[in-house]
């Protein structure tokens, strides 16, 4: 049977729904509290923006008196480092004015000269080599890929004994095959900075060729005992810090920051055993090589 009660509680929530309808829809249309709202979420706004801005402003405050602290105290901190050592710079898969340019002021700046500037042409000219080195047991390069390898050795012999060696003579005659670049002089170098570049585009043969006479040249320097440092810059993509350190040297990352320059330094004077990553990548064992405290100058310690 039909309830009139309950037609009339129906009703009446009805109505109060109305109401309360109304009562929000006039507070929502009040162009004064939507104002009032608005203001109070600007001026937030501009006072959070503008602390973060003061406090950017403090903090690049701070950044540029450490980099001017840093700067002033960085020759004194190498100067004199390499008293005079002869340092080589050797580019494998592609060279870079930068890194010439880069490791020529650090090397000058600590009292060094950076002697010889040579780029290994790759691929490798194979059949141009064994041309030139016809006569010698390397004229098979070509075509024995073992002799690779040692032909790697001997041209790091070379180039850090400064024309000491018994084949002084093959390697003049094959330069013009197997360098792009050179600039300086050969003669006895006291440390090796080195720059590689993954080979890209060209065929696998030519690639295992050149994987072979980089590791021979690495594995020649550091048996004459010369210290070898590999270096690249901060974004350079793919590193090479596992390739160095495969080939048992030290590595820099950041070249290009004032750190990287001063690892390399400490790094080419580094007499302690073993080989250790410098810089800021995740590949990194440290950022600098620690100074041991009371012992002479290049007694380092990873």
């Amino acid at each position: 049977m039909f309830d009139y009660r309950y037609h009339a509680l129906s009703l009446a929530a009805v109505l109060l729904a109305l109401a309360v309808g109304v009562l929000i829809g006039v507070a929502i249309g009040d162009s004064n509290l939507v104002s009032s709202a608005k203001n109070g979420i600007v001026h937030n706004l501009e006072s959070e923006v503008g602390g973060a801005q003061r406090q950017a402003g403090q903090l690049q405050g701070k950044l540029s008196a450490e980099e001017t602290f840093a700067n002033d105290l960085y020759p004194l901190a190498v100067n004199g480092l390499l008293g005079g050592r002869n340092v080589g710079l050797v580019f494998l898969g592609g060279s870079s004015d930068r890194v010439n340019r880069l490791v020529r002021n650090a090397v000058t700046q600590a009292g060094g000269n950076l002697e010889t500037v040579v780029a290994v042409r790759e691929p490798l000219d194979l059949a141009g080599l064994s041309q030139a080195a016809a006569g010698t047991h390397y004229a098979a390069l070509a075509t024995d890929p073992a002799l690779v390898r040692k032909f790697g050795g001997l041209a790091g012999r070379q180039l850090v004994s400064g024309g000491a060696l018994v084949n002084q003579e093959l390697l003049s005659r094959v330069r013009s095959r197997l360098l792009s670049a050179f600039d300086g002089q050969l003669g006895k170098l006291e440390g090796l900075v080195v720059m590689r570049a993954d080979p890209t585009g060209i065929a696998p043969e030519a690639e295992q060729a050149s994987a072979a006479f980089e590791s021979g040249l690495i594995a020649g320097v550091t048996a004459v005992g010369v210290p070898t440092v590999g270096v690249e810059l901060s974004d350079t993509e793919p590193s090479q810090v596992p390739w160095y350190k495969s080939q048992g040297v030290s590595s820099v990352d950041d070249l290009d920051a004032l750190a990287g320059q001063a690892a390399l330094l400490y790094a080419l004077v580094n007499r302690s055993p073993g080989r250790h990553a410098y810089g800021i990548k995740s590949s990194a064992d440290s950022l600098l090589p620690n100074v041991v405290s009371g012992s002479s100058q290049g007694s380092l310690q990873p």
